[in-house]
């Protein structure tokens, strides 16, 4: 057995190339059985050695070596000592930092000598390339590049790298991501080409449920610079200046919403090889515009993940047919078979079929005030084909949301061999999984792992279609599902610098991060901005990155924004009195100062059956739910002040959570536990974030259950409460109540999503009506945090505040609904969790896996408490409840 330590990580990426962090954070896995590591010692390769330190910690160490320069490549080892024993050194781990000046770019922005034009959404992409030599042999070769737009890169004919979208989406006018390459492999003695596709992307294309266009910009533009290292140890330096020759090719429009199209028969091939004649180019030209603030991510890229193969191919008529890919995904398709020279294929994607069989994407039009008609849903693809034989037809400058696609023109019949779904977001690593007895609840937790999949492209979006924006209220209410489910630490924290950037200067959270100018500028939706639990995740998701990973350092960048929240909201409920209340109430009560009762809130936004009404909708009062966020978010920032060692500001948020906690029971609580307003939504809120005093919460949970019933046993909540609603009902002594609403087989429901054919969450509940007509996006993850209940309640893996990253968990089952086995795993940032009962005879067999470094409480549903460390243990517990069930023979 190894005493070496292994998986060694640097900040929370696999693959640390390009960082732009100074005081990196280093990571590793004990060895295996291992109980608790007593010290741990660093070195590397840079003359940094922190000798033996007495320490636990093997997650998220700060470096405090000799400072770090730009492109300078550490390797690194650990040896820990753990149960008495000095282990042996791990193997090397590597990690290279980029340029980390702006004094480090000696290459000038470049931007098109012709500005590609068109309507928005329809530009031409270009074509940028430059022929150097290089005399000496080269032995390490990085390339650097980002740019304002989306850039695809090749050198010398092939491919840079395996990122897409690159950049990535960011609020541009604060910060822009730089990719590093390691393009040694690519390199060659005398000739070599520099290539690139530039297209518009998020900076200047089509963006958001308004469409807006040239949002950052009017021009896209490249910044590259390719640093080559020779044997002899000198360097050579490459990069976008005046000598740069650019065209527009093949690609004739490229839209992330829209769509791309191409025109084979313009395609310069060999163009970005050498011996390439680009003497009819245009010379590139440099941009005046200057530097932002140029960075790594965080985060892994945007990749090609995963290639799906149709489930089914059909004919709808001579010039028509529909592909099925049997699961709905973020992407786009590949079509090997083009046709003769001229033929124009047009490829039209969508979530649905309608009544004909047919495609259709009328379910993804945004609706605007005013207009008449809705915004056409784009996703549409084009190629026209060369006819020369081995041309693939892969769009790489757009995504889509999708299921089916039709194809339009194709002259021959195609075969799923012919065309391939591919599956493209941010490469996060799987870190969660979940089956159990009921198949169907076992599809529909795979129904969320899609829709997060779908759904983390750069960023977290609300949909991969129609709007594909960062919704700052879906993150708050999925991050602690998408923590168990994926690493979304470096996804989450290179988001919250959007969030921050995004931050008005009154403390306003933007509801979208990155958030479009547009948005912010235009009267008809600049006040919807700074909506109670929208602009919370400020405070909630930074405090979730850290329960799941134990990252202090995400808590202290967002702090400022934190606060500033909190002193907006503070201002606003001391200042301001809802109109309603000021009639009925001339003279405010005292403890109306903490009540914020103003403001616009999209509120609990899709109670099943609730009929908004949009010119009543901004005016109503949602008191109960933005004072009640006001507690929640109050009560968070103490806690993450006390982690801080920000003792002053604890002890200030900590009183004033609890002055809001009892000003919301003056106003919202009645002495026999009755709730103003009498809705599931406030029910549940108000006990999940503890505004019930405890003599009253088993009234409260009560008339839970009564509105529950009441409902013929149907949720009745929207976004905000949802996520809370099952353990709510389960840790109030209502698990019963919690089964049958997560087994409902009627609308409004989870499993209705499922039994009409989803294979992503809906956002509307009623998403699919029962005669099959498709409404709003098919594909939200928001709803989708249910599988938490899943995760903690059905298989038990319970994470407590005060054990940030799985240091210490529960195992705590709470079988019920019929279901006669379940298992989940978790990978913690120490390693594999696992949880696996079954009930056999009268018995209930459990088995538990807690990783090196960590112990777990196990409670079993008789009660009986055991600790554990390391290792895999089995339990067996009898009580009244399993004796008339059914064995399940070879589980688990």
């Amino acid at each position: 057995m190894t005493t070496a330590a292994l998986k060694l990580r640097v900040e929370h990426l696999d693959d640390a190339l390009g960082l732009h962090v100074t005081e990196p954070r280093f990571s590793w896995r004990l060895p295996a059985g291992t109980a608790e590591q007593t010290a741990y010692r660093i070195r590397a390769d840079n003359g940094w050695d922190t000798g033996r330190v007495e320490s636990a910690e093997s997650t998220l160490v700060p470096y405090d070596g000799p400072p770090l320069h730009s492109r300078q490549r550490v390797e690194w080892q650990v040896k820990v000592w753990a149960d008495g024993t000095e282990g042996d050194w791990s193997a090397p781990a590597v990690f290279e930092t980029g340029l980390l000046d702006t004094a480090d770019w000696r290459s000038e922005w470049i931007t098109p000598g012709e500005n590609p034009v068109g309507a928005p959404g329809n530009r031409p992409a270009t074509l940028l390339r430059y022929e150097f030599g290089v005399a000496a042999p080269v032995v390490s070769a990085r390339l650097y590049a980002t740019a304002h737009g989306v850039y695809e890169g090749f050198l010398n004919g092939e491919r840079v790298g395996d990122a897409e979208l690159a950049p990535g989406f960011t609020q541009y006018r604060t910060t822009l991501q730089v990719q590093t390459y390691d393009v040694t492999a690519n390199m060659r003695q005398g000739s070599n080409v520099l290539g690139v596709i530039l297209a518009d992307g998020w900076y200047r294309g089509l963006i958001g449920y308004f469409r807006f266009a040239d949002q950052w910009g009017d021009r896209p533009a490249l910044l590259a610079q390719l640093h080559l290292t020779h044997a002899d140890g000198t360097e050579t330096v490459v990069g976008t200046a005046p000598g740069w020759r650019s065209a527009q090719g093949h690609v004739v429009a490229a839209d992330l919403i829209e769509g791309e199209r191409w025109d084979l028969r313009r395609l310069p091939r060999g163009w970005s090889g050498t011996g390439f004649d680009d003497s009819t180019w245009v010379a590139a030209t440099t941009d005046p515009r200057g530097f932002r603030e140029l960075v790594g991510s965080p985060a892994p890229p945007v990749r090609r993940v995963q290639e799906l193969v149709p489930v089914s191919v059909r004919r709808l008529d001579e010039h028509r047919q529909v592909v099925d890919f049997g699961q709905n995904i973020n992407g786009w398709i590949r079509l090997d078979r083009l046709g003769p020279a001229g033929t124009k294929i047009r490829l039209v994607h969508g979530e649905w079929l309608d009544a004909s069989g047919d495609v259709t994407t009328e379910n993804l039009r945004p609706m605007l005030p005013g207009r008449p008609e809705p915004l056409a849903a784009g996703q549409i693809d084009e190629v026209v084909s060369a006819g020369t034989p081995g041309d693939v037809f892969e769009p790489r400058r757009t995504t889509h949301g999708f299921q089916y696609v039709r194809v339009e023109g194709h002259p021959e019949d195609l075969t799923p061999q012919d065309i391939t779904g591919v599956v493209v977001h941010t490469d996060l690593r799987r870190t969660g999984w979940f089956s159990c007895s009921d198949e169907q609840i076992t599809k529909l937790h795979e129904a969320v792992v899609w829709s997060l999949r779908d759904n983390a492209c750069d960023i977290p979006t609300d949909c991969p279609h129609r709007e594909r924006a960062g919704w700052t209220g879906d993150w708050q209410l999925f991050v602690p599902t998408a923590a168990f489910l994926f690493d979304v630490a470096g996804f989450s924290a290179k988001w919250l610098r959007d969030v921050a950037a995004d931050q008005w200067p009154d403390g306003t959270v933007a509801n979208i991060s990155p958030a479009v100018p547009g948005e912010h500028l235009i009267e008809e939706v600049a006040w919807l901005n700074g909506s109670a639990g929208w602009g919370d995740a400020a405070v909630i998701v930074p405090w979730e990155l850290y329960r799941a990973y134990g990252d202090t350092r995400v808590m202290a960048e967002a702090w400022p924004t934190i606060v500033r929240w909190l002193d907006r909201v503070e201002r606003a409920a001391r200042t301001k009195r809802h109109p309603d209340r000021a009639a009925t109430r001339p003279e405010p009560a005292s403890h109306e100062k903490y009540l914020w009762d103003t403001g616009f809130h999209w509120g609990e936004w899709l109670v099943p059956g609730e009929d908004i009404d949009l010119a009543a909708f901004p005016k109503l009062d949602r008191g109960d739910l933005a004072t009640a966020f006001y507690a929640h978010s109050t009560r968070l920032a103490g806690r993450i002040a006390e982690v801080l060692g920000r003792d002053d500001e604890a002890r200030h948020y900590r009183a004033l959570s609890e002055e809001i906690r009892a000003a919301w029971r003056t106003e919202y609580l009645g002495d026999d536990g009755r709730l103003t307003p009498d809705t599931q939504a406030n029910h549940v809120r108000a006990l999940a974030f503890d505004l019930v005093p405890d003599d009253l919460r088993d009234a409260v949970a009560a008339r839970l259950v009564e509105l529950v019933r009441a409902a013929d046993t149907h949720l009745g909540t929207g976004f905000l409460a949802t996520p809370y609603l099952l353990p709510v009902l389960a840790d109030t002594g209502h698990p019963d109540v919690a089964y049958e609403l997560l087994q409902q087989d009627t609308a409004p429901s989870w499993l209705v999503m499922i039994d009409r054919g989803a294979t992503t969450v809906w956002e509307d509940w009623n998403g699919v009506s029962a005669s099959g007509e498709a409404s709003q996006s098919l594909n939200h993850y928001s709803k989708g945090a249910v599988v938490s209940f899943l995760h903690r309640y059905v298989a038990g893996i319970e994470l407590p505040d005060d054990a940030p990253g799985y240091r210490h968990f529960r195992i705590q089952p709470r079988p019920g609904g019929g279901l006669t086995w379940a298992d989940a795993a978790h990978e913690s940032p120490y390693g594999r969790i696992e949880s696996a009962w079954s009930l056999e005879g009268g018995e209930l067999h459990l088995r538990v896996t807690v990783p090196p470094g960590t112990t777990a409480t196990v409670i079993l549903p008789s009660g009986r408490h055991e600790t554990r460390g390391p290792g895999t243990h089995r339990f067996v517990d009898t009580t009244p409840a399993w004796r008339d069930c059914v064995p399940v023979a070879g589980r688990p």
